[in-house]
């Protein structure tokens, strides 16, 4: 059984910095891609990133193009987001989420992922 595990997320202030988690087991990914969502009160969820396992191409959403770094370690089946800058309009539940087949640009659609992590909490204060 694929699980997703997001860690990281805390409340910090603005301009500060975080790095988020997401460890995957019951499976090493050699391909597809992984993505991170988040989801604010009251709004839809939205893309922040992608990247893919193999290769390592990214693909970020403009409100967080060159703030936000996604990453991996494929050793550890673990991709992570190094947030700076952080505002408060970062402020959601960030998600992570693998597909075991899509590129980038399928993984920024959100639909039809195959695994879905819980989420992880990031506040940014003003």
């Amino acid at each position: 059984q694929v699980q997703l595990v997001e860690s990281g997320g805390g409340l910090v202030q603005a301009g500060d910095t975080l790095r988020l988690s997401c460890a995957a087991s019951g499976r090493t990914f050699s391909s597809g891609a992984m993505g991170w969502f988040r989801q604010a009160p009251g709004s839809v969820r939205e893309f922040v990133a992608a990247i893919s396992w193999s290769g390592g191409s990214t693909l970020y959403a403009d409100s967080v193009r060159g703030r936000f770094t996604v990453s991996k370690d494929n050793a550890k089946s673990t991709v992570y987001l190094q947030m700076n800058s952080l505002k408060p309009e970062d402020t959601a539940v960030y998600y992570c989420a693998a597909s075991e087949w899509g590129n980038t640009d399928y993984v920024r659609t959100g639909d039809g992922m195959d695994y879905w992590g819980k989420g992880t909490l990031v506040t940014v204060s003003s």
